[in-house]
């Protein structure tokens, strides 16, 4: 049987939990597809590909992730304060918002709202977490 190594094509299904058991994410939700990448090409985060390896088809295990392998610590040098008239009315604190800048547009989330300006953190959502994952594999090619 075939096992996943770098450079394969693998098509998994998976269930991604923070440690106290929330789901921010699974491929089994809805409307959604097994997601297939291929390793190597930086397509997934580290700990996710490292857990595949030696996988065979038919094979489930779960995956601890920490940060530092999933999309890393929180960069306190991502957070900053823009003037409150440059963002629409009616922001409230942990939505997230569209940005555009010199690399295109990013994500940021509100974070602190005070009189004059607005705190923002471009960091990734999933920044300074440890992650678990129930995977699942499809097919290796």
């Amino acid at each position: 049987m075939e096992k996943v190594t770098i450079g394969s094509t693998v098509t998994v299904n998976y269930t991604g939990k923070f440690e106290d058991g929330v789901v921010f994410d699974s491929s089994l939700m809805e409307g959604r597809e097994p997601l297939t990448a291929k390793l190597g090409e930086g397509q997934l985060i580290m700990g996710f590909e490292n857990g595949l390896m030696d996988m065979t088809i038919g094979e489930s295990k779960t995956i601890n992730v920490p940060a530092s392998q999933a999309y890393g610590d929180v960069n306190p040098g991502m957070f900053f304060e823009i003037e409150r008239t440059q963002l629409p009315e009616g922001v409230e604190v942990g939505m997230m918002l569209q940005n555009m800048d010199q690399n295109g547009p990013s994500v940021v989330r509100v974070v602190e709202i005070k009189e004059e300006t607005v705190v923002l953190d471009a960091n990734h959502p999933l920044a300074g977490k440890d992650l678990i994952f129930d995977i699942e594999v499809l097919e290796v090619q």
